[in-house]
Parts: C-alpha cells; sequence; structure tokens
C-alpha cells in the first residue's frame, strides 16, 4: 500500500508537470485547458489503478482500466523525453532571441504529443505480435545424436496485469506450432501473486514438446509472493522447475543436460547456486543453463556450461532504454560468447508494465543444436 501512496504522490507530481508544460506555457483557451486538466486527472488515476493490479488486489474485473493505465505510462515515459529535449531548443532560442516563441512553443509542443502517442501505438501494436525467431546454436561438444534438436525458449510472458489469460493461451499456441523437442521457461512468466494472477498463467499446462517443459524463476516471481509459491503452482501445471538443480534428457542413446538456477539478484534461501545446480554433471556431456539474467554468464562459464540460455532484457522493450539495458546487462539479444561458452538471450514475448515494444520486437526464439 506504501509503495501505491508514493507511486501516487511522484505520477501527481508528473501529471502536475504535463500541465504546466503542455496546457499553460501554451497559453491554450481556458475551456481547451480545463479539459486537459480533467483528462490529464483521469490518466493519473488509471496509472495508479494499474500500479497495484496483481499485486494488492485482482486485475481481471478492471483489466480494461489497466491496459490503459500502463499503456499512458509509456506515453508519459516519452513525454518526458520529449521534454528534455524541448527544453533544450527552448533555451537555445531564448539565447538566440528567437521572435514568436510561444507560437514555437505551441509546435513544439504539439508535434511532441503526437510523437509520443504515435510511438506508443506503434509500440502496442508490435508489443501484440510476437514472432518466431530461428538461431542455430553450433558446438563441437554437442553429440553427433543430438544434432538438429529444437529448443523453444518462451521467457518473460509478464501476464497478471494489463493482459491476462487470453494473451498466455496466444503465447502457448504459437509455442505449440512450433513443434519444439523441449521447451524452457526463463523465467518472469507474471506479475503479481498466485491468488491474483494465477488463473493468468494457467494455460502454459497446454505447452506441448517431445521431451517436457522446464523452468526457472525470474526476478519477478519473488516481488510478490515467494518463489516457491509461484514454482510449486507451475509444477501443478505439469512444467518441471530447475531449482539449482540439472534433469537428464535421453535423447537417441545421447543425453542433454538441462540446468537451472534462481534467479541473479534473489536473496537466500532462493539465491543462485551454480555449484547446486551443475552437481554430478558429465565433463562429455553437452550442459544447458536456464538463467533468467544474462549476468549469469561468467559464473555459468567458470563452472564448463555450454550454453546459457537467458531472458529479462526484452531486448529493451522501448526504445531508446535498449542502450542502457546493454550497458547493464552485457547484451541486449541474441547470441553471444562468454569465454567457452556461447550465450542466448531472448528478447521475451511479453512486456513488463506497458504493454507496448518499441524497436524490440517479442518474440519466441527457437534454438536448432547442432553438431559442429
Amino acid at each position: 500500500m506504501l509503495r501505491i501512496v508514493i507511486g501516487g504522490i511522484v505520477l501527481a507530481l508528473i501529471h502536475w508537470l504535463f500541465y504546466r508544460r503542455l496546457l499553460r506555457a501554451t497559453a491554450v483557451p481556458g475551456p481547451v485547458r480545463k479539459a486537459g486538466a480533467v483528462l490529464l486527472a483521469g490518466l493519473w488515476l488509471t496509472v495508479l489503478v494499474a500500479l497495484g493490479a496483481g499485486s494488492a488486489y485482482s486485475p481481471r474485473p478492471i483489466r480494461p482500466i489497466v491496459w490503459l493505465g500502463a499503456t499512458w505510462a509509456a506515453v508519459m515515459f516519452y513525454l518526458l523525453l520529449g521534454l528534455l529535449v524541448l527544453g533544450l531548443v527552448l533555451l537555445i532560442a531564448r539565447l538566440a532571441k528567437f521572435p514568436r516563441r510561444l507560437r514555437l512553443v505551441r509546435v513544439l509542443s504539439a508535434v511532441l504529443v503526437v510523437a509520443a502517442v504515435g510511438t506508443v501505438a506503434y509500440g502496442v501494436y508490435e508489443a501484440n505480435h510476437p514472432r518466431v525467431v530461428q538461431v542455430e546454436v553450433r558446438s563441437a561438444k554437442l553429440p553427433a545424436e543430438l544434432d538438429g534438436l529444437r529448443v523453444a525458449v518462451v521467457s518473460d510472458i509478464h501476464v497478471g496485469a494489463a493482459r491476462g489469460a487470453a494473451f498466455t493461451r496466444r503465447v502457448v499456441d504459437l509455442a505449440n506450432e512450433q513443434r519444439a523437442d523441449v521447451i524452457v521457461l526463463p523465467g518472469d512468466l507474471i506479475d503479481g501473486s498466485v491468488e491474483f494472477v494465477g488463473a493468468d498463467i494457467a494455460p502454459i499446462a497446454d505447452l506441448r514438446s517431445k521431451y517436457g517443459t522446464f523452468a526457472v524463476a525470474g526476478n519477478h516471481e519473488g516481488y510478490v509472493d515467494g518463489v516457491a509459491e509461484w514454482m510449486n503452482y507451475w509444477e501443478t501445471l505439469g512444467v518441471r522447475t530447475l531449482r539449482n538443480q540439472r534433469a537428464e534428457i535421453a535423447v537417441n542413446g545421447a543425453t542433454l543436460e538441462i540446468a537451472g538456477v534462481y534467479d541473479f539478484a534473489a536473496p537466500d534461501p532462493y539465491g543462485p547456486d551454480i555449484d547446486a545446480a551443475v552437481a554430478g554433471h558429465r565433463p562429455d556431456r553437452f550442459l544447458m543453463l536456464l538463467a533468467h539474467q544474462p549476468l549469469q554468464g561468467p559464473d555459468a562459464a567458470a563452472h564448463g556450461v555450454d550454453l546459457q540460455i537467458s531472458g529479462h532484457t526484452h531486448g529493451g522493450q522501448m526504445w531508446p532504454l535498449n542502450y542502457v539495458v546493454g550497458w547493464v546487462n552485457g547484451t541486449v539479444f541474441g547470441l553471444d560468447q562468454v569465454g567457452e561458452m556461447q550465450r542466448y538471450t531472448t528478447r521475451g514475448v511479453g512486456a513488463w508494465g506497458p504493454p507496448v515494444r518499441v524497436a524490440a520486437p517479442p518474440d519466441i526464439s527457437i534454438l536448432t543444436l547442432r553438431h559442429d
């Protein structure tokens, strides 16, 4: 509740800023200004409602309001960025003694609003159309018997607030269409508690593959309930959870080892323990690690992992955040090398907070393992 109160105050200040800079500073007529103020107040309320959805109360009866509030939050982000640029332009104009500055303020403000709303409208469309990305992972370590094995990576679904079971169902159907041999879920499947949003992720029970579905927890699984509550719930849906553990899959007389660790930043007793996860691993076998955050890479490489599969970054989700995300995580998307280990980072199929993706298309990744 304290988070909602503090968030409400911060959001109110941001909306007051919008009123000052986009309505008062542009000297729009009084009736327009009043209508704008009412609209901003209503939008502030929708964001406030979205802030507690899934954690403090069920979003299902009010999901359209939650969706609007979360989407407006994305518009807010671009408006704030734009106001920084606008402020710089107006400062230069003032120093240059540019005439008709009020007209310039009006024109730039109108352009900013149209650009922010247009960008988010495009981002809503992009976020609502997940695609399938095909990637070949070549390794001399991979036994010839495992050549061609297809692994579907379904990460960062993030249902529970702005989007619910209908979105999960679409993701499951798209994943099943790929007829993968193995499905892996590298965390952040939900936003909220088992009580309020458990039904929103329940369609993952219908994921189908030849050798099963394996999952690890991300950072969001621990934000409301305990990590164990979510992983126990996934087990009831037929998903095998890896809690600093390792599993073996027999394929054509060879063995694929799949290990999984808790989230990189999770506190005990749910902290990552790579030693426990790879305990009993045979060095002659190909070892694949599910780790939500790419930052697990150096530790995984030092423990003889051959392929790490991660999510978490969302590809940045909304440009230009991809630059910050890449700096923090060391990668944003795709296959890269960490020591002797290959690491694949998916953009994920969902979206955290705003159901918006800008220059970071959501995906289900199909990794085809190749004996090189």
